[in-house]
């Protein structure tokens, strides 16, 4: 399940830092005051077996904003998503962002409308096209043709080749950790988006937006919809668009 929060801003731009920066923490605060057990568990190493934590969160959209060049738009209405595929902490975010007037999104001040839970689609057929409107993150070996290692810092991008099965891996990885049907495939990436790169805490993560084409159990579509792709979710990158 994810929340939309229906927000508003007298700001005209959001500083690119801060685009996806603050949301993490935002989504940490309000479940260490609505759910601290749970905040403490994700803060202290996430869920087994691979320590993981299944949180994720979007950039904030303002449709009406007047885009300025070299600027990320912002004024007037808009709104930010967040969300998770387990119910419980989906549930404390709903509840913890309803009780909030007003947010400080990394200096900007959005004064909040309204919070809607938004179900995940069905994906009956198991088959799911998604397409994220973040970019995706995502770490390969390091390791050059020969097999010896040349960074611990080998950001992959869809175009390169160890991009496919990285990305399948970490579907499966989630499913496993919510305990869902991990035989969940990639099938085909259908479009690939322009490169950009966010800082969120120390150094820069770049990736690319992508659309791809999924396929396994209903419920684990559901969850990876309400998950997002790739990795550090929990910071911005790999929102689904809803």
């Amino acid at each position: 399940m994810r929340v939309r929060v229906e927000v508003s801003t007298t700001a005209t731009d959001i500083p690119w830092d801060m685009v996806l920066a603050p949301g993490r923490g935002l989504v940490y605060d309000v479940l260490d005051r609505e759910n601290p057990v749970v905040g403490r568990y994700f803060h202290d190493g996430g869920m087994a077996p691979y320590g993981m934590v299944p949180i994720g969160h979007g950039a904030p959209v303002f449709p009406l904003a007047k885009r300025q060049r070299g600027k990320y738009a912002a004024g007037g209405q808009g709104w930010f998503e967040v969300g998770s595929p387990v119910l419980d902490v989906a549930a404390a975010l709903v509840q913890g962002i309803k009780q909030r007037a007003l947010l400080d999104w990394g200096g900007v001040a959005f004064h909040v409308l309204g919070v809607t839970a938004l179900d995940p689609p069905e994906f009956t057929s198991g088959r799911a096209r998604l397409r994220t409107i973040t970019p995706v993150v995502m770490k390969g070996s390091g390791r050059d043709a020969t097999g010896a290692r040349t960074t611990r810092h080998a950001w992959l991008l869809p175009t390169d080749s160890e991009y496919p099965a990285y990305f399948q891996g970490n579907l499966r990885r989630k499913a496993e950790t919510l305990g869902l049907d991990a035989d969940v495939s990639l099938t085909r990436i259908s479009w690939v988006g322009s490169k950009r790169s966010f800082r969120v805490g120390e150094g820069l993560k770049p990736g690319a937006p992508v659309e791809v084409e999924v396929t396994g159990a209903p419920e684990t579509l559901r969850a990876i919809w309400s998950w997002g792709l790739g990795q550090a979710n929990a910071a911005g990158f790999g929102w689904v668009a809803a």
